[in-house]
């Protein structure tokens, strides 16, 4: 089973716009609604390949019932906590050049009881044989060790935790030692304090460093550039798929639940990570944060090239 915590969810919607004017007049056009954010989005993907997938996090007002409702629509399980105010609603504009622009509410505080109520669940969510993905951003009245909690408190029950996170968050998570990180380039250049945008090898080096320092594996994720995959074992870069790009939003979501569902299928991390390429490539082609079909992944998948990286001598 992969539980998915979204803390700060969202009603993610996606328009096209021919072109952005920032104080002016802007029409939209194609406007489509998903249930979004990081973990939701993980959560979708799993239940589009076949897996079970739970999600759970933190749903108010009638955004949050329509979200929830979405998500039963699409096979995944929602166990959220309810809070007194309403969920977000989030804006993403393509415009004709393929560009993003995002639009994001902050979303609602969340007070002591609704934490409680949540490491309640993940108490019971937490088992061997379980995988939990803590993914996100965190909402109004959280501390930046919320997630270094979470990972504590999920490892002590047994099952695997991944993070995808960043700043702060994400540093004081990895302190805590998650079996698995997702950062993008800029991310992981944050986390290290590393100067500048990092090539393939800094990418390789950096994520071997943090994979001696505790974490098991860790996964770059470069948007045009692939992603990056290392492990104590081998660090592997798997370039991105040719394929026709509708909308960016989304897809390092697909790449971590296609490796997440790759590796609770018992294949080796090196097999996962070509799932999770084939996962994020098919998202690319779909508008707004639709979970690509499972038809399109196989297709894919064959098509994912993993090489080798080969790292310098640690200074």
């Amino acid at each position: 089973m992969i539980v998915t915590v979204t803390c700060n969810p969202a009603l993610d919607k996606t328009a096209n716009i021919e072109r952005l004017c920032p104080g002016g007049l802007n029409r939209l056009s194609q406007v489509v609604a998903d249930a979004g954010g990081k973990g939701v989005n993980v959560a979708k993907l799993i239940a589009a390949l076949g897996g079970q997938a739970v999600a759970t996090g933190f749903l108010g007002g009638g955004v949050g019932v329509e979200i929830g409702r979405a998500l039963e629509r699409l096979g995944v399980a929602a166990d959220f906590v309810p809070v007194a105010g309403t969920t977000r609603t989030n804006l993403k504009l393509v415009d004709a050049d393929g560009g993003l622009t995002e639009l994001n509410e902050p979303g609602p505080d969340v007070g002591p009881n609704e934490w409680a109520a949540l490491e309640a669940k993940l108490t019971g969510w937490a088992r061997p044989g379980n995988v939990i993905v803590l993914a996100g951003s965190l909402p109004g009245g959280s501390d930046s060790g919320t997630y270094a909690r979470l990972v504590r408190l999920a490892a002590a029950g047994g099952a695997e935790v991944y993070v995808d996170a960043d700043g702060q968050a994400l540093a004081q998570a990895v302190a805590a030692g998650p079996d698995l990180i997702k950062p993008n380039g800029f991310e992981l250049g944050q986390l290290v304090a590393a100067p500048g945008k990092l090539g393939l090898a800094e990418v390789a080096v950096w994520a071997r460093r943090l994979v001696a320092g505790g974490v098991k594996r860790v996964v770059v994720s470069l948007g045009g550039d692939g992603a990056v995959f290392v492990d104590a074992d081998q660090a592997c870069h798997a370039p991105a798929l040719p394929v026709p790009v509708r909308s960016t939003v989304g897809a390092g979501d697909s790449l971590l639940a296609g490796l997440a569902w790759g590796l609770g299928q018992g294949h080796d991390f090196r097999q996962a990570a070509a799932w999770g390429m084939a996962a994020a490539a098919g998202a690319v082609t779909t508008v707004g944060t639709k979970a690509p079909d499972r038809g399109l992944i196989d297709r894919l998948l064959p098509q994912v090239e993993m090489r080798d990286l080969s790292l310098r001598p640690e200074s």
